[in-house]
């Protein structure tokens, strides 16, 4: 049955650091499929990973949490969300400035949502404090003419 999209992915995961990696694999495969340049995997990968760190660090405080990631290849596109359940964020403007970081004493340098801007080519952050925090970022993959997607 065809959708909206063209394919789709759920993941869900253990707030753990150690699957932090997990995620960024995860994704790279589910993306071959587009036969990105490794440079677009790499800051598809990049991106993912911190969106997935936020999660785990600021989201759940390091305590054990769910992190989901939901992935859907539109046409070109790959359109990646990052949800949590954690404590929220209370200013996400301020959140999202370039070396604003809630936990200074952790040496966080507070460029992850710099980071996924960069890397993406669209990002939107919507957070409710005590109920979590969805990363909803997209990225157009410069097909080949003569190459379309795998599946």
């Amino acid at each position: 049955m065809k959708g909206l999209y063209d394919n789709e992915m759920i993941l869900k995961f253990v707030s753990k650091p150690c699957n932090e990696s997990f995620a960024r694999i995860t994704i790279a495969a589910f993306i071959s499929q587009l036969d990105p340049t490794v440079d677009e995997l790499s800051d598809i990968k990049t991106a993912v990973s911190e969106a997935v760190t936020n999660s785990i660090i600021h989201g759940y405080d390091s305590e054990d949490g769910i992190v989901e990631i939901k992935a859907k290849i539109i046409s070109n596109t790959i359109e990646i969300e990052i949800l949590d359940n954690g404590k929220g964020i209370e200013n996400v403007e301020v959140a999202m400035k370039p070396l604003y970081t809630s936990k200074p004493n952790q040496e966080r340098s507070g460029m992850g949502f710099t980071i996924m801007q960069s890397f993406m080519d669209e990002i939107r952050v919507e957070s409710s404090l005590g109920f979590g925090t969805r990363i909803v970022m997209r990225k157009k993959i410069n097909i080949k003419q003569e190459s379309k997607a795998i599946c």
